[in-house]
């Protein structure tokens, strides 16, 4: 049985709570305020905008390919979004959030013409669109941030609560169990992980693989686009590059979470591990007023040994 459609998670998912455990502890010797519920309620409603953007990350990396158009799908989606609440029209401003989820499943589904029909290396193909995307946004915007604004819907989705929890971490709950539902109950789950294996193999054994690959990658648009109109609701407005910083935390969660980056190995209970691993991280390293430059430099680095022993772990008999 695949190690997605396990009941239970393995010990590689489990690691990344740990961390996430020893951060929160160690990080209270010096900011007690850590401790305090204020705090773990705002990292929860902060982790769930990266915790969106992980689990489409998740599909695509169990594939074995990656998805490096994330940025300016976030960032398209809440561009699309503002834009259309900003236009004064109010039939416009209605169909904001339906627009954003359409245009990251229609980059998406591109991005899986290139993987599935064309057969160009992935990582190729989706940095190529997201350059893509990139020029469309200048080209509109003229290199200015763009016009426009948050619906009220969007900024609640982003900053409300319910029940006591952020209306962000309850919607990245509820999306996860959705997914988890169809990894552990459709043949979609089982034929992701074969792919990830040996795609050849699955495609000689009657699985239209194309079809499983154009989904994963448009599930993965959508839920990268539901992440930037999220992130555009919590500032209120769309802006350039805001999707940036997100790239590389979003492989990092994926990776730390236990997803074999070569594919057909991972869980959806690791990845959320690692979401929080990587937000309490930045957090603790931004109260510690560490540059960017070096956080950066840390992921990168978390990656690296993470890749690494997921290679041994390969060779292991």
């Amino acid at each position: 049985m695949s190690k997605v459609t396990q009941a239970l998670p393995g010990v590689d998912a489990l690691l990344p709570y740990g961390g996430a455990v020893l951060l929160v502890l160690g990080g209270s010797y010096f900011f007690p305020q850590i401790l305090g519920l204020d705090y773990l309620a705002q990292q929860l409603q902060i982790a769930a905008f990266l915790g969106l953007l992980a689990l489409g990350a998740t599909l695509v990396i169990l594939l074995g390919h990656i998805d490096l158009s994330v940025p300016w799908v976030l960032g398209g989606a809440a561009i699309v979004s503002t834009s259309l609440v900003g236009s004064g029209d109010p039939a416009l401003a209605g169909m904001a959030i339906p627009a954003a989820l359409l245009f990251g499943a229609v980059v998406g589904v591109i991005n899986g013409a290139g993987v599935a029909i064309l057969r160009i290396p992935s990582m190729v193909w989706t940095l190529a669109v997201n350059s893509m995307l990139l020029g469309v946004a200048v080209l509109n915007t003229g290199g200015f941030n763009p016009k426009g604004e948050a619906s009220g819907t969007m900024i609640w989705l982003a900053t409300g609560t319910v029940a006591g929890f952020p209306v962000a971490f309850v919607v990245w709950m509820a999306v996860t169990g959705v997914m988890a539902l169809l990894l552990t109950r459709s043949g979609f789950g089982r034929y992701l992980s074969a792919i990830g294996y040996n795609e050849k193999a699955t495609l000689l054994s009657g699985v239209s693989t194309p079809s499983v690959i154009f989904a994963a990658f448009a599930i993965a648009g959508l839920c990268s686009a539901l992440g930037g109109v999220m992130l555009a609701g919590y500032a209120n407005q769309a802006y350039q590059s805001m999707g940036d910083p997100f790239l590389l935390p979003t492989i990092a969660a994926v990776v730390i979470g236990g997803t074999s980056i070569l594919g057909g190995r991972g869980s959806l209970i690791g990845t959320i591990g690692g979401v929080l691993f990587i937000t309490l991280l930045t957090s603790i390293l931004s109260v510690m007023q560490i540059s960017d430059a070096w956080r950066n430099i840390i992921f990168g680095l978390i990656i690296i040994v993470m890749l690494l022993l997921q290679t041994l772990r390969r060779k292991d008999p």
